[in-house]
This record gives structure tokens, sequence and C-alpha cells, in this order.
């Protein structure tokens, strides 16, 4: 698209990178199905290796279709590029890479994903890297876990499985203030909901198997950059600031400045650790990214009415959706998180860990799958499955205790989900 007019989110959404196939004027971005690209001839394919051209030379590294939806995640976000991957968690580490080196430390919420959990606290050991996790609406224990080998603070906008929402900007005030990057992960919020950035993110990442995909059919991952951050204002970030070896002595943030970290993803990241997206996997979530403003209502309307639902039910603890009016984070979603607190939640089930179980196997419309943004209806018993490998005290602090169930409410009609709850809470009490 040009760069004349501001246009909106829905206009973005199926426009932004996308442009009529110069070879055949197919209105869809084709999937360009291919390993290699020819070059014009020596110098220019010296030229693309020497990163004095931006173009293709192998889909592991850069791929057309790809290439149009990571401009398209990079618009919708506000950030100045975006690098796609393989998986949420392949984001994650490439997210990092740049930044850590060995003795180098994150510091991480306490709510995340539990994968998120052990990737930071078990996977990352190994590569001299470690994490500290602290509660994040606790902003002196964020700046006391903060120290000379921290190398940026991670958060999820909206957590999973809680459904709790961070206060960004806060987080991002003590991020400047350390001179180190804040990473949030958009997931469960996508960029309709909420724009990380706009609040002071440096670096945002998803995984697009969940929302922005939004149909449950290929995983795969991105890292937006916001363009922002100084990576040259102290020598906490020598991939990129300092001589590359790889490149003859090239310095990424000197050469392309704002968009340094994301030609280091491609050059360096997808290169080395070859997280590639698959052009048919970015095909798919091109297509659901179509639709995500019009799913994303419908998520969030169900949610509120599922919530309200579930609260004033006997048979129900409690309820952790934001969107609540008795959620301690009810003032923080009116104030930051306008168009909706998201449409994934808990809620603790009397009778704890057996009526848990007892309503997963009960439900008829939500299915039961380790996997949250669907146009479904989810369920997933955190303790038994995703928080799995985590210790009780560290499921507690997640939210993700025995007696808790997490919900991704879908798209379908809400007067049937709530029935399906209904007849599986029934079930579960009896």
């Amino acid at each position: 698209m040009s760069d004349g007019p501001t246009y909106g989110f829905d206009t973005l959404q199926i426009h932004a990178g996308a442009r009529p196939d110069p070879a055949t004027g197919a209105r869809q971005t084709p999937i360009y199905q291919t390993t290699a690209y020819v070059f014009r001839d020596a110098d220019h394919a010296a030229a693309l290796f020497n990163l004095q051209e931006v173009g293709f030379i192998y889909s592991r590294l850069t791929n057309p279709t790809v290439a149009v939806l990571q401009e398209r995640i990079a618009t919708l976000e506000g950030g100045v590029g975006a690098v796609c991957c393989s998986s949420g968690h392949a984001a994650q580490i490439m997210a990092l890479f740049p930044l850590m080196g060995p003795g180098c430390n994150v510091v991480a919420s306490t709510r995340l994903y539990g994968g998120t959990v052990t990737q930071f606290s078990q996977t990352i050991k190994r590569f001299g890297w470690s994490a500290k996790f602290v509660d994040t609406d606790d902003l002196d224990a964020v700046k006391d876990a903060i120290d000379e080998n921290t190398r940026a603070v991670f958060c999820e906008s909206i957590a999973n499985p809680g459904g709790y929402v961070t206060d960004i900007r806060a987080l991002a005030d003590v991020a400047d203030a350390a001179g180190i990057p804040l990473i949030v992960d958009n997931t469960s919020a996508t960029p309709y909901l909420c724009r990380p950035i706009e609040q002071g993110a440096t670096l945002v990442v998803h995984s697009t198997t969940k929302y922005l995909t939004g149909n449950g059919t290929v995983t795969g991952g991105c890292i937006v950059d916001s363009g922002k951050f100084d990576w040259s204002a102290n020598d906490k970030f020598p991939s990129l600031s300092e001589p590359e070896a790889a490149y003859h002595g090239l310095k990424f943030h000197e050469t392309f400045g704002p968009l340094a970290f994301t030609f280091h993803g491609i050059a360096i990241g997808l290169r080395d650790l070859g997280m590639t997206m698959n052009p048919q996997a970015a095909h798919y979530t091109l297509l659901g990214i179509e639709t995500l403003s019009l799913r994303m209502e419908r998520h969030v309307e169900n949610a509120r009415k599922i919530a309200a639902w579930l609260e004033a039910d006997d048979r129900v603890d409690y309820v952790t959706y934001a969107g609540l009016p008795s959620s301690p984070y009810h003032d923080r979603v009116q104030a930051q998180y306008k168009k909706g607190a998201g449409a994934l939640f808990t809620f603790a089930v009397k009778g704890g860990y057996d009526a848990c179980v007892k309503l997963v196997n009960s439900l008829e419309i939500f299915s039961h799958v380790a996997n949250l943004g669907d146009a479904r209806s989810l369920i997933i018993h955190s303790a038994s499955t995703t928080h799995r490998q985590l210790t009780p005290e560290q499921q507690e602090a997640a939210g993700a205790g025995p007696n808790v169930v997490r919900v991704s409410i879908g798209i379908e009609d809400a007067d049937d989900l709530i029935a399906d709850l209904d007849q599986a809470l029934a079930k579960a009490s009896a």
C-alpha cells in the first residue's frame, strides 16, 4: 500500500503488505513454494549475500509469501519490521538471541504460559542464559531483579492461562530506566485489542498459531521490531552494535538503523537457527488475519457473557476474566485495553482436581486441546497438561492450580456454550 492516507485497522488487516502478483496479476498472495531464487547475475548474488541489497536468496531466510505476512503483522502492530518463524516458542528464542550471551539473564513475569516458563527456566540454561521470575505487577520487584547482566524484561499483554492484563507502560518505564528492552508476548490480545509498541514495548512476539491464524491449522511465530531502541547506547548488545565477523565487520545498528534488529533476525537468526516459517503456513495466517477484527469482537462479546454466567454459578469458586467488574484488573482494562480483555481466562471448579477432569470429559462443544485462539471454543486443565512440568508453587503463581481450568472462548453461539458448560458442571459436581 502507498505511504499516502492513514488507513484503519480493518483495511490494513486485508491489504497491508499485499500487492497483485507481478507475473499473473493474482489478487490473493500466492504461495511461493520454492526453495531458492535465480540471481540476475554474479554481482546481484554478491550484493544480496553482503546485505547490500534486499531480495530473495533462499527460503530459509526470505520468501515472498512470508514477506507479505511480516509486513502485515508489523503494520498492524505499529512496528518498522518483523521476522516470521516456525512457532511462538521459536519467536521467543529468536527475540532473545541477539540480546543475550553466556551469563546474561532475562527478567520474566511469573504469569506466563507453562511452556514459556519451562523454556526460560530450563532450556535456555543450555545457552548459558538464565531467567528471573517476578510478579510484574510489583514494579519494585522488577527493578530489584534487574542487574548488570539483565538484557530484557519479558511479559505477556494478556497472560496465559489466567487472562491477567499487564500494565505495559509501567513496565516499559522500568526497562527504559535500566537501558534494556521490554519484550511483550501479544498472542492473547492481538494488535486489535492491544498495541504494546504504543505503550513503550521494544519488541513484540506472537504465536501466530493462535488468534492471528484463528482456525487451528498451522503453527507459526513472529517478532515485531519497534525500531525505537538505541542498541548502541551502551555495550550490552554487541551483536547489534559491534562489528559482525560473518559480514566483514558490518555493524547492524550503524548500517540498518531502526531496522537493525529485523535484519539481524533474518541474516543471523534465521540463517543459523533455521526456525523458518513455511510459505503455506504464512498463506493460511494471511487468510486468517483478514477477519481478525471481526473474530476478536465476537470472541470478546462471548467471553464477557460466559464469564459473567460462570461467576454467578454456585458450582464455580471464582473466574479470572479481567473484563468482569469484580476483577482487580477491571480498571486497567478500561484504561489500556479499551476494546476488551480478550477471550482467554480460567475458572476454579468446586471439587478441585477430580471435578475439573470430569468437567473436561463431559463437554460436547468445547474441544479439549492444548491450544487457544481458535474460532472453536477450547478448554484444558492446565495443571495436568500445559503446566504439568511446573512445581505446585509455579502452577499457582501462573494461575494454573489443580482446581482451575482454562477456557479459550470461540465465536459460536454464546447460549450454546453456556448450555454446554451447564450440563458439564452438573456432571462434575454430581
